[in-house]
């Protein structure tokens, strides 16, 4: 696992819903609906929080159905704190974590948004296309 910079700790835990909606926001990753994250966040398969004086300053998550299918999600680092090696420490602990609970093979995915796919190949992932091609789409409620 990557070691920390002197003054970070790392927590195996779901982020509390106010730090989750705060490192979301605050990293530039798209805010998220406070209901429906009070609703998913107790979903998860698997966190990580970073620490630094108390305060929640990184996150991951992955969620899955506990045996075929997972997916990383919410890697978020304030932005005060990138360049530490704190997205790979919450790589590392999220993927060791995976590797402990899965029964079988397992197929882990994940969206990597701009530069951070080098972060995430450092783990094995690997580009799907031309053969897949990840799509997406916003669900509100009651629509078509």
């Amino acid at each position: 696992m990557e070691q920390l910079p002197a003054g970070y700790t790392l927590h195996a835990a779901i982020p509390e819903l106010a730090d989750y909606l705060r490192l979301r926001a605050e990293a530039g990753l798209t805010p998220r609906d406070e209901a429906a994250a009070r609703a998913g966040l107790p979903n998860s398969m698997a966190g990580v929080i970073v620490r630094k004086d108390g305060e929640a300053v990184g996150m991951g998550r992955a969620i899955g159905d506990g045996g075929l299918f997972y997916q990383i999600v919410d890697i978020a680092v304030l932005p005060a704190h990138q360049g530490l090696g704190l997205g790979k420490a919450i790589m590392g602990a999220l993927m060791e974590t995976l590797r402990g609970a899965i029964p079988g093979t397992a197929y882990v995915s994940l969206i990597a948004d701009g530069d951070a796919r080098h972060l995430y190949a450092r783990y094995g992932f690997e580009p799907v296309a031309p053969k897949s091609i990840g799509m997406a789409m916003w669900l509100e409620p009651g629509g078509d």
